[in-house]
């Protein structure tokens, strides 16, 4: 399969279950508090996904995936399943939220911290943050996904974290995982190249500690191998002939929608 190019009118479906996403995330961040749990937070993104925007989540039942969200605490690294473990002062959490309106896809995911965080896990989350925004900024057509991942790397690794390498970016559209896979490690002039009109997530994965994972016997929770704090973030975005647009933005990032490429 190769990368699809989408038509103005996907394009258009795109932009709307990006902004559905995205707003899955602000209404759900009043909820991220102590004493609530994971399951809680699945079943109010649920119902709001369901019965306000009138989209159905994109995970649940997907390759047997049994919630609507993915939560991931402290050292799990992705796709922690929602579950009954109350949430303590200093956790934090990646919640992911993919929804489907109309038949396309919108992905995308954030940090969140309950209570105060540790220095440590704020600093992980600051600079994870900045690999996503660094690697969304070298987006433009004719860029190989090599440059990407490899400012990505060079941005984790110069604070002494690691990047995962088992799990990684994808093209998305009608399809929930389509090509280009979009490796967040790599070397410069290496990989496929961007072309206008692609549609693909930046969805960096930084552990503070080694950046070996490991899989849990439930067949989906991925977690530091050596335990360490792992930090997520995601967007959707459009490439474009000078950059990339980010369909997935909320109001609290401090990145524009329309990024022209350095």
């Amino acid at each position: 399969m190769t990368a699809s190019i989408k038509t103005p009118a996907e394009i258009e479906k795109m932009r709307v279950a990006g902004r559905l996403a995205a707003n899955v995330l602000e209404m759900i961040e009043p909820y991220v508090t102590a004493g609530v749990t994971t399951d809680e937070l699945n079943t109010i993104c649920h119902n709001y996904i369901v019965n306000e925007q009138q989209a159905i989540p994109a995970p649940l039942n997907y390759h047997g995936f049994p919630k609507s969200i993915c939560t991931s605490v402290n050292q799990v690294i992705c796709h922690g399943i929602p579950a009954d473990k109350k949430l303590k002062e200093g956790d934090i959490i990646n919640i992911d939220i993919t929804v489907i309106k109309d038949g396309y896809h919108g992905d995308t995911s954030k940090m969140f911290v309950v209570g105060k965080p540790s220095i440590m896990a704020e600093r992980l989350i600051r600079v994870t943050q900045e690999c996503m925004y660094l690697g969304l900024k070298k987006v433009k057509n004719g860029v190989r996904l090599g440059d990407i991942g490899h400012v990505i790397q060079q941005h984790a690794e110069k604070h002494s974290y690691s990047v995962v390498r088992e799990y990684c970016g994808h093209g998305i559209g009608a399809v929930f995982h389509e090509d280009p896979q979009v490796l967040h490690y790599g070397r410069p002039g290496t990989g496929e190249i961007l072309k206008t009109g692609m549609c693909l997530t930046i969805e960096p994965m930084i552990n503070a500690g080694g950046r070996h994972s490991k899989l849990l016997a439930d067949g989906w929770t991925v977690v530091t191998k050596d335990r360490s704090l792992s930090a997520q973030f995601e967007h959707t975005i459009l490439v474009t002939d000078t950059g990339c647009e980010i369909l997935t933005l909320r109001s609290d990032d401090t990145i524009e929608r329309i990024l022209t490429a350095e």
